[in-house]
């Protein structure tokens, strides 16, 4: 009987221990987005002690510009997923390395949209995946779009393609400045844009080129290298409409459908 007693105690000593050391599920699906552009498959690994239905989900997906590492403008698109949760941001690394200021741009988009949309995102996990690698979005500039697409998958909206933004994003949601607006507008009008929001004063932009300058000094002629200011006027390098706004509530105007 004490034997008995002994492996009954040792069975039920393993169990407890055991489940105490089990991972949490871990629950893999995958979803199919499709809004007239070509179809985004992918699969997001969630750890969790529920199974999250797929048919809960909203998702929006916004174009965001950059520029590659030679400095020339491209776009990628974002797609965004939410479901109800636990207040989890995930990002899926299948596809990508995030850079950590992309990181800071999600996680200050998500305060963003929670205080814009009046949401308790306590309540939900929202999911990024971006289609391209991350080093073109390896800076703050693409934090107002991120915000954006926030605010249209957990208000389940869509985004007009017609209308790309750049621009960093700060914590009471007002947009600051970056860089490249013309090869980022140039790249936004290739792929179909219409409108192209940037962040206050940046319509025009100062670069500095340079050019030969010669003169003659006696009989020798004499040629330097001088470096000269450009003023770029954006609307006429990328020939496309561009507007100037101060915010992410005025910029989802222009944005949201």
């Amino acid at each position: 009987m004490v034997m008995f007693l002994l492996i009954v105690i040792a069975l039920i000593s393993g169990i407890t221990l055991g489940s105490l050391f089990t991972p949490r599920t871990s629950i893999v699906y995958n979803t199919t987005i499709s809004e007239g552009y070509e179809d985004f498959a992918y699969t997001t690994q969630l750890f969790c002690e529920g199974i999250p239905d797929p048919r809960h989900s909203t998702f929006s997906s916004v174009v965001i510009p950059a520029v590659d590492t030679e400095g020339n403008g491209i776009t990628t698109r974002m797609f965004v997923q939410t479901f109800p949760g636990s207040g989890r941001v995930l990002t899926n690394i299948d596809r990508l390395l995030f850079w950590v200021d992309t990181q800071n741009s999600i996680r200050r988009a998500t305060q963003i949209a929670e205080n814009l949309t009046g949401m308790n995102l306590g309540g939900y996990d929202i999911v990024y995946t971006i289609q391209a690698n991350a080093s073109v979005i390896g800076g703050p500039s693409a934090g107002a779009a991120i915000a954006i697409v926030t605010i249209a998958a957990l208000q389940n909206k869509t985004i007009n393609d017609s209308v790309i933004i750049t621009g960093s994003v700060n914590h009471d949601g007002t947009i600051g400045p970056v860089g490249n607006i013309v090869e980022k507008a140039i790249a936004s009008k290739e792929a179909g844009a219409e409108l192209f929001l940037v962040p206050l004063a940046q319509s025009t932009e100062v670069t500095y080129r340079t050019r030969e300058y010669c003169e003659k000094i006696g009989w020798v002629d004499w040629c330097s290298t001088e470096t000269y200011p450009v003023k770029l006027d954006i609307e006429e390098e990328a020939g496309l409409s561009v507007k100037e706004v101060m915010d992410i509530g005025e910029a989802a105007e222009y944005m949201l459908i």
